[in-house]
């Protein structure tokens, strides 16, 4: 049986699918990075479970995570989604991704897409972590720091350094899967250029 991960239920087979397919594995897709965001943003506070169980919920009630339309929500859409009960009902977290998706967008103008923007902040190049216990997981880095820290002088809502971190680690900016886990190398060796 292959190794997995500390910190992972491996009684629930939709968490399992999560961390063997998408957690820890480098993105640079603007649609996905931004879909990751916000739901990071909507899980300031809570489990990532919960939020990772609601994710179909978000596709459907995010107009399947575009910026471009989350940005023209109005109010009447706003409170629309306070009535959805397959999402977090916080109408600061909703007005979050509102306006992220608005700072998104100006991010995207700027640098040309988000990743080339988000990934500055690692020079471009996966950090990978010494994992051997629980304990060896950090919450905030210098890196999730002054990458929030920039994110919330440009105007981003619910993305403070630990939250940061959790998207940084989700998108692969951070190897933090554990060194006895399946995952670890098979993430590298799919990213040879960028891990060499």
């Amino acid at each position: 049986m292959c190794k997995r991960c500390e910190w992972l239920d491996t009684t629930k087979a939709d968490y399992i699918a999560y961390h063997d397919k998408e957690w820890g594995v480098p993105l640079f897709d603007d649609h996905l990075l931004f879909e990751f965001l916000t739901l990071e943003s909507a899980q300031a506070g809570l489990s990532w479970y919960t939020i990772l169980k609601k994710r179909d919920n978000y596709r459907k009630a995010f107009a399947n995570f575009d910026p471009n339309q989350v940005a023209k929500f109005d109010e009447s859409k706003k409170l629309e989604l306070m009535e959805d009960s397959g999402i977090i009902r916080n109408r600061l977290k909703i007005n979050a991704a509102v306006n992220n998706a608005q700072q998104f967008l100006a991010i995207q103008q700027e640098f040309g897409s988000f990743a080339n923007y988000q990934w500055q902040f690692v020079n471009n190049k996966p950090i990978i972590n010494d994992i051997n216990s629980k304990d060896d997981y950090q919450a905030t880095t210098k890196e999730s720091e002054a990458f929030a820290k920039d994110l919330k002088k440009r105007g981003f809502k619910f993305l403070g350094p630990t939250t940061v971190y959790a998207h940084m680690q989700a998108c692969g900016m951070v190897n933090d899967h554990h060194n006895h886990c399946f995952r670890k190398q098979a993430v590298i060796a799919l990213y040879p250029s960028l891990f060499s």
